[in-house]
C-alpha cells in the first residue's frame, strides 16, 4: 500500500479514475451520447451493448470495481452524488470499448500487439497513463522503470487483490486508448481537404455582397384560408420520419405537499437559540460549543466585506457594522435562526507566499527548535530544507521548500496561521503531517478581515406537523384514488395546484426545485395513462401524488405526437409561399425599391453587408442570404418568402476581400476533422443499437 500512498500524496484529488475514452479528443458529453442512440432493453438489463445484454448484476460489479480504483488513486472512499455518477459513467465505458468499440477497430483491421503493449507500459513508447502515473516516478518526479517494476513485483505479495485490480485497469486503459490513437487517425489522415475544396472556402468566406432590402414580416394572426389537410400532414409525416426520433418519456400531472414548519415549530426553536445564546456570547471553547450545537461548525477563516452574504446578507451587514466581540441572532426568510459573534478583527492579506521544511520522527520536535535557531543566525532556509525536510518535491522557483502562493481556500491543511505570520520570520507549526518550520516571504497588500462565529438552527417540522401534512396528502390520495377525473376532482376538492410535466425522461430526478425526486419517475414510468399514485415521500418532507398523462415509446414518434407539430410547419410554409405571392402581385411592374417599400407600407434597409459563409449571427433570413450570394447587380429581385419575413432586394455591389485565409480554412476544416473524430463512438453506437437504461436503476 506504501506505493499507492505515493500516487495519493502527489495528486491528491486532481487524480481521478482514467477513463480510456478521456485520455484522447473523444469526450463525448452524455447529452450527446442520449441523441445518439435510442434506449431500449429488458426490464431487468441495464442496457444492449452490440448485442450483448449488459445485467443490472453484472454493472454493479464493475462498478465495484471501478469504486475501489478510485478510492486506490485518491486514497479515500467518501464520494458524493457527482462522483459517483463519474463512477457509473466510467463503468458504461468501459464496457463501450470493451464490447463494441475495440472489436469495430479490430473489424477494421486496428490490433494492439503484446509487442507494442511491452512498449507501451515499459519501453520506447511509455503510454502517458504510466509515464505521468505518481506511483511510477522517481524522487525527481521522473518517470522510472524501476518504480514500475517495483509496484509489479509487489503485487503477488498484495493479499487485499488491489494492486492487481488497478494493475490490470492501467493495462486495459493503456490498451484502450492505443486503440482509439489509431483507429481516431485512420478518420483524420484520411479526411483531407484539398486545394480546390480550400480554394472554394475562401472565395465563399470573402465574397460580401451589399444589399438593399424591403422585408414585410410575417403576420401571427391565423390565416382562416389556408388549409392543411389530414394526406398533407400524413405525407410530410412519411417523408421526414427521420426527423421525428425520440426517447422513451411520460406526460403527468401531479400535486405536491411540502411539509412546512409550523409557528410552534418555529417558536420552539427561536426558544432554544434564546437558551443557547448567552453561553454562545462569553465560551472560549466556541469549536466544541458549535459542534455540539449547531448545524454550522466553527472555522477560521478570515472573512472580508460582502463574502458572508452566501450565508446571509445580514450577518455581512452586521459584522462589517460593528466591533470584535459583539453578537445578534438573525432570523432568515426560510426560518434558519443565526446567532452571529464577532470573534476577532484583522488586517489580512489574501495571498502569502510560504516555504517549509517538513520534519517526522520521534524527535521532530526538538529537531525544529533547532533548525529554528539556525535560521536565527542566518543559515540559508533551501539548504536546511534540503538537508532536513521530508518534503523534497516542493521546489517552487527553483528553490527547496518552496511552496509556493497560498491562499485560504488553497493552501496546505492546518496552514491557516501563516496569513498573520510576520514575514520573513520563521515559525513552528504542527499539521497532520508532522511538524513544519514555516516561513512567509512575501504578501499582497493587508485587507480588513474578521473571524466569527455562527451559531445556526433551522425550524423543523414536528412529529405533529408532520402528521398534519401527511392527513393533507391522505385526504387527497383517497379521493383521487381510482383515475384521471377523480385526480381532477380531487384538487377542486382540496384546492391544491396541479403541476402539469411533459416529455419526462426515465433520468428525470427533478420536479421543479425538488431533486432526488426519482421515486416519482419510476412510478410514472411503471404505470399506465390514468393511473394515479398512492403517496410518495421525496426526502422526507415532500409528498407526491402523481397521475400519468401520455405515455411516448422510444423511436419513432407516432403520427398522432406528432401531427400538430407538422400541421404548424406546413401552415407556415403555406402562409410563407401566400404571401410571397401577394406582394409579388403588389408590386408587379415596379422597378424601383423606394416605391415598392412605399407601396408595401414598409422601409428601405440600405447597404447592408451580406455574406453567404455567414448564415448565423447576422440577424438575416438564411433563404434572404442564399438568394442574395446568387443574385445578378443591379436588379430587383424577390420575393423571396423567408421563415420571418418576404424580402425583395437588390444587390449593390459584391467585394472580395482578404480577411479569411488560407490559414483560416485549414482551422475550420481541423476543428471539422475534430468533430468528426468525436462523433466516431456516437455512430458506432447508432449502428450497433445501443441501449442505455441506466436511468432506470440509478
Amino acid at each position: 500500500m506504501a506505493i499507492l500512498q505515493k500516487t495519493r500524496d502527489k495528486a491528491g484529488l486532481a487524480v481521478s479514475i482514467i477513463i480510456a475514452l478521456a485520455l484522447l479528443s473523444f469526450i463525448v458529453d452524455p447529452s450527446t451520447l442520449e441523441s445518439a442512440f435510442q434506449m431500449m432493453s429488458s426490464k431487468n438489463n441495464v442496457g444492449e451493448i452490440n448485442g450483448k445484454a449488459v445485467s443490472y448484476v453484472d454493472f454493479q460489479q464493475d462498478i465495484e470495481n471501478f469504486t475501489t480504483i478510485n478510492e486506490i488513486v485518491t486514497g479515500t472512499s467518501a464520494q458524493n452524488e457527482q462522483q459517483q455518477q463519474q463512477i457509473r459513467d466510467a463503468a458504461w465505458q468501459s464496457l463501450l470499448d470493451r464490447y463494441l468499440f475495440t472489436k469495430k477497430a479490430n473489424e477494421a483491421g486496428i490490433k494492439v500487439g503484446d509487442e507494442e503493449m511491452k512498449a507501451l507500459l515499459a519501453g520506447d513508447i511509455v503510454s502517458p497513463v504510466i509515464a505521468q502515473n505518481p506511483a511510477f516516478m522517481d524522487e525527481t518526479g521522473v518517470f522510472s522503470t524501476a518504480a514500475l517494476q517495483n509496484f509489479i513485483n509487489s503485487i503477488p505479495s498484495d493479499n487485499t487483490g488491489r494492486l492487481a485490480l488497478y494493475w490490470n485497469y492501467l493495462q486495459n486503459t493503456v490498451r484502450t486508448q492505443q486503440y482509439y490513437s489509431k483507429y481516431g487517425s485512420l478518420f483524420t489522415q484520411s479526411d483531407i481537404q484539398n486545394p480546390l475544396m480550400a480554394l472554394k472556402a475562401i472565395e465563399e468566406n470573402n465574397e460580401t455582397s451589399n444589399v438593399d432590402f424591403v422585408v414585410v414580416p410575417l403576420t401571427y394572426a391565423n390565416d382562416t384560408t389556408i388549409k392543411v389537410s389530414a394526406d398533407e400532414i400524413k405525407k410530410y409525416y412519411e417523408d421526414h420520419k427521420h426527423l421525428y426520433q425520440q426517447s422513451a418519456s411520460r406526460d403527468m400531472e401531479y400535486v405536491v405537499f411540502e411539509v412546512k414548519p409550523s409557528e410552534t415549530d418555529i417558536a420552539a426553536t427561536s426558544e432554544a437559540m434564546d437558551n443557547l445564546y448567552e453561553e454562545f456570547t462569553t465560551t472560549d471553547a466556541m469549536k466544541s460549543f458549535l459542534a455540539k450545537n449547531s448545524e454550522r461548525a466553527f472555522d477560521e477563516y478570515w472573512y472580508k466585506d460582502g463574502e458572508l452574504t452566501v450565508v446571509n446578507s445580514d450577518i455581512n451587514d452586521f459584522v462589517f457594522g460593528n466591533a470584535a466581540g459583539t453578537s445578534q441572532i438573525i432570523k432568515d426568510d426560510n426560518n434558519v435562526f443565526h446567532a452571529v459573534r464577532i470573534m476577532d478583527s484583522a488586517s489580512i492579506p489574501d495571498s502569502v507566499y510560504v516555504r517549509h521544511i517538513l520534519l517526522n520522527g520521534t524527535n521532530q520536535a526538538q529537531l525544529a527548535d533547532s533548525l529554528l535557531a539556525v535560521l536565527g543566525k542566518g543559515e540559508s532556509f533551501s539548504n536546511i530544507a534540503a538537508s532536513y525536510s521530508v518534503d523534497t518535491q516542493s521546489a517552487m522557483d527553483g528553490e527547496q521548500g518552496n511552496l509556493g502562493w497560498m491562499t485560504q481556500n488553497y493552501m496546505v491543511a492546518g496552514f491557516a496561521p501563516i496569513f498573520t505570520a510576520q514575514v520573513k520570520k520563521p515559525f513552528i507549526l504542527k499539521t497532520q503531517y508532522g511538524t513544519h518550520i514555516i516561513e512567509v516571504t512575501q504578501r499582497t497588500a493587508p485587507v480588513a478581515k474578521k473571524q466569527v462565529a455562527v451559531l445556526q438552527k433551522t425550524a423543523l417540522a414536528s412529529n405533529e406537523t408532520f402528521n398534519e401534512y401527511y392527513a393533507q396528502a391522505s385526504k387527497f390520495a383517497n379521493i383521487a384514488a381510482g383515475g384521471y377525473q377523480n385526480y381532477l376532482a380531487a384538487v377542486d376538492s382540496c384546492g391544491i395546484y396541479s403541476h402539469p410535466m411533459t416529455g419526462v425522461l426515465e433520468s428525470t430526478s427533478s420536479y421543479g426545485a425538488i431533486d432526488q425526486a426519482k421515486e416519482v419517475t419510476r412510478w410514472v414510468f411503471d404505470n399506465k395513462v390514468g393511473k394515479v399514485s398512492p403517496i410518495i415521500t421525496v426526502n422526507n418532507n415532500f409528498f407526491f401524488v402523481a397521475t400519468v398523462k401520455g405515455i411516448h415509446k422510444e423511436g419513432t414518434a407516432t403520427l398522432s405526437e406528432v401531427s400538430s407539430m407538422i400541421n404548424q410547419q406546413i401552415y407556415a410554409d403555406k402562409a410563407s409561399a401566400k404571401a410571397a405571392e401577394e406582394i409579388a402581385a403588389k408590386i408587379a411592374g415596379l422597378t424601383d425599391l423606394q416605391v415598392i417599400a412605399d407601396t408595401l407600407h414598409s422601409m428601405v434597409n440600405p447597404g447592408v453587408d451580406v455574406r453567404f459563409a455567414s448564415l448565423t449571427g447576422q440577424g438575416l433570413d438564411p433563404k434572404f442570404i442564399g438568394a442574395v450570394s446568387v443574385a445578378p447587380l443591379g436588379e430587383i429581385c424577390g420575393p423571396v418568402a423567408g421563415t420571418i419575413g418576404t424580402y425583395v432586394f437588390k444587390v449593390n455591389s459584391r467585394e472580395t476581400e482578404s480577411f479569411y485565409t488560407e490559414e483560416d480554412a485549414k482551422n475550420y476544416a481541423a476543428q471539422v476533422n475534430a468533430y468528426t473524430s468525436q462523433m466516431i463512438l456516437p455512430v458506432m453506437m447508432q449502428e450497433a443499437e445501443v441501449k442505455d437504461n441506466r436511468a432506470r436503476f440509478f
